[in-house]
């Protein structure tokens, strides 16, 4: 009988892809001057798991190039090699092409073939140098055998006499040895998930012996301490378990509805005498409690690491800056700060073009730096942070900074509508117009002027703001403000005649009744109101939705001051009702997109509230006027 291996051909893209990761991570991070051999182990382990877990599963393409890897790999933790510059740049480009090759398995990408021979033919290169460094063992009669030669993985791999791997049948017996011959596991090796439980590396040993398959190796040859996969496996189970993200966004739903309806409970019990039903009132406060509790444990489980995020980036970095001829250093800050798994993945492609533009128009050239007096080496600070309910993420170079010149003279040739008397805010505002460059020379890197529009569209898409630092000659600093998730938010209720909407609390500064001597009307522009000697345009929300208002003078209702990257606008409403944390249910899933709307909510009274766009509002987009209906 054998078993069906590929109901686990996605926890091996997943461990493999983390393992990559962790590679690429070790890579960057090598001394090539002396190199540690505690992490010459680590990336040459990498390449043996990845290698016997495709060994495993029949994807002999993946086998065949991790194979040469490794070899590669083995020599230089052997010091039979000496490591060099631009072995980490193959080892690099190695990455690059297994991860294709594992994008081919997993969703029927396009694999290049020339790529693929072209890295094996540089690590064949590469391999076939004898280059030993100060102090390597030479091989003799009798060769060094490794107790990670003899990993599990390795019994489902057969090397015929053209010494080529393939798959063997996944038989339970095959199985069963698989799991009773495991290397002893250290404590160090925890992270490697899956392939650990079937294949852990193991401490080094000798054996004086010809090398032989893990097929022929005796139980009594294993060392005898340690636990056995098979042991660890119900250690590692017990600490954490993969779940499936559509599994987890259920149980969030669920747990949104449970706080509705606990809501919806508790505005009934609020009409009933709580003298008589003292009881009652108290369980619904302990349900409330409890629900809350429960709501922030489910929504923790989707919360992530930014690190993910930051880790792509010191690659990004090295290779782009070898490109342009520069020196920069990469530092972050603050790698483990949370965020929603949604977020995480939304929020890579806008920092991916702010550290490029950083890289590109932000850190100059060293001998410009030098010119200036800078150290030849640029920095860029990647830094993420908690603020309230939000979460800073902040992208800083020390390069030459925004020209407020060239930027009006820019804005002035496109015929946009500047003035010198603009401020510094406004003015580096205009770099995420559409089509807007101060680049000289359009490269493959940039100045076609569209990667900027895309951060702001995105980073709006998403509920946040982005605002824009910068002095001449000193650097310049991109601030991204977002909500931690995109499932809950924190708002205020406002009414406008019979119907109630709700503002994101991040957009709000203030709201207050204005006297009537505050309000103006100018020509061709409309109503303003003056707060605090500034007059701000006024936006009223029964004429955005062609509603029918309780109140119509601006001087009996309320006026809610909003901010959205720098522009402010008043927001003319009937009344506040209250704030509140409310359940975001999507309308583009569930009816289709409205603009001035990013969603909506049900309300304790069951009745359904609209999210408005504040940013849209802010920005005078005109509201889908269909939903009055």
């Amino acid at each position: 009988m054998t078993i069906d291996m590929s109901q686990f051909y996605q926890v091996f893209f997943e461990e493999s892809a983390e393992l990559l990761g962790e590679m690429e991570r070790l890579l960057l991070q090598l001394d090539v001057e002396a190199p540690g051999k505690d992490d010459l182990n680590a990336i040459f382990r990498t390449a043996h798991s990845i290698k016997g877990g495709a060994g495993t599963f029949g994807f002999n393409e993946i086998t065949e190039t991790t194979h040469i890897l490794e070899s590669l790999l083995d020599r230089l933790r052997n010091d039979q090699l000496r490591l060099r510059i631009e072995m980490v740049d193959v080892f690099l480009k190695a990455v690059d092409v297994i991860k294709m090759q594992l994008a081919g398995r997993q969703s029927a990408a396009e694999v290049d073939a020339q790529a693929v021979e072209d890295i094996c033919k540089r690590l064949h290169a590469l391999a076939a140098e004898e280059d030993p460094a100060e102090g390597a063992v030479a091989t003799g009669g009798t060769a060094e055998i490794h107790a990670t030669d003899f990993a599990p993985q390795a019994v489902a791999e057969v090397s015929d006499e053209s010494g080529v791997a393939g798959p063997v049948d996944p038989t339970p017996e095959n199985l069963y040895a698989i799991l009773t011959t495991a290397a002893p596991v250290t404590p160090a090796d925890a992270s490697f998930g899956f392939f650990s439980e079937i294949a852990p590396p193991a401490p080094e040993v000798a054996v004086e012996a010809p090398r032989r398959r893990a097929t022929d190796l005796a139980p009594e040859v294993v060392p005898k301490q340690g636990r056995r996969a098979s042991d660890r496996a119900e250690v590692v189970e017990s600490s954490s378990i993969r779940v499936g993200v559509e599994k987890v966004d259920q149980l969030i739903n669920l747990v949104g509805e449970l706080v509705i309806t606990q809501a919806m409970l508790a505005q009934t019990a609020s009409r009933v005498d709580p003298v008589l039903y003292e009881s009652l009132i108290n369980g619904l406060a302990t349900l409330e409690r409890n629900t809350r509790d429960l709501q922030e444990s489910v929504m923790s489980i989707r919360m992530m690491p930014i690190s993910f995020v930051f880790s792509r980036f010191p690659r990004v970095v090295r290779d782009l800056a070898a490109k342009l001829n520069k020196q920069v250093e990469l530092k972050t800050v603050g790698e483990g700060t949370e965020l929603d798994k949604g977020l995480i993945e939304k929020i890579a492609d806008p920092l991916n073009h702010l550290v490029r533009n950083s890289l590109d128009h932000g850190v100059e050239t060293p001998d410009k730096r030098i010119a200036a007096g800078k150290d030849p080496k640029g920095t860029i600070t990647l830094r993420a942070s908690h603020q309230g309910g939000n979460i800073l993420i902040e992208v800083a170079d020390d390069g030459g900074g925004l020209s407020r010149a060239k930027i009006l003279s820019k804005a002035r040739e496109r015929g946009l509508a500047v003035s010198d008397e603009m401020s510094d805010q406004d003015v580096w505002q205009m770099i995420f117009e559409p089509g807007f460059s101060t680049a000289d020379v359009v490269t493959d890197v940039s100045g076609r002027g569209v990667g900027m529009d895309v951060v702001r569209r995105n980073i709006r898409g998403m509920g946040g703001s982005i605002e824009i630092s910068s002095m001449l000659g000193l650097g310049t600093c991109i601030s991204i403000r977002l909500p931690l998730t995109l499932a809950i938010l924190d708002g205020m209720s406002v009414s406008v005649g019979k119907e109630i909407f709700i503002i994101p609390l991040t957009y709000i500064i203030e709201s207050l009744q204005p006297a009537a001597i505050d309000i103006r009307t100018i020509s061709g522009q409309g109503r303003v109101v003056q707060v605090r000697g500034e007059y701000l345009p006024v936006v009223s929300l029964y004429e955005k939705f062609n509603l029918k208002p309780n109140v119509v003078d601006m001087d009996k209702g309320i006026m809610v001051i909003l901010e959205s990257d720098g522009v402010k606008k008043a927001l003319f409403v009937d009344e506040l009702v209250g704030q509140h944390q409310v359940v975001i249910k999507s309308l583009e899933t569930n009816y289709r997109r409205i603009n001035g709307v990013s969603g909506a909510t049900i309300m304790g009274d069951g009745k359904v509230a609209l999210i408005l766009d504040a940013g849209a509002l802010i920005r005078g987009l005109q509201p889908d006027l269909r939903v009055a209906a």
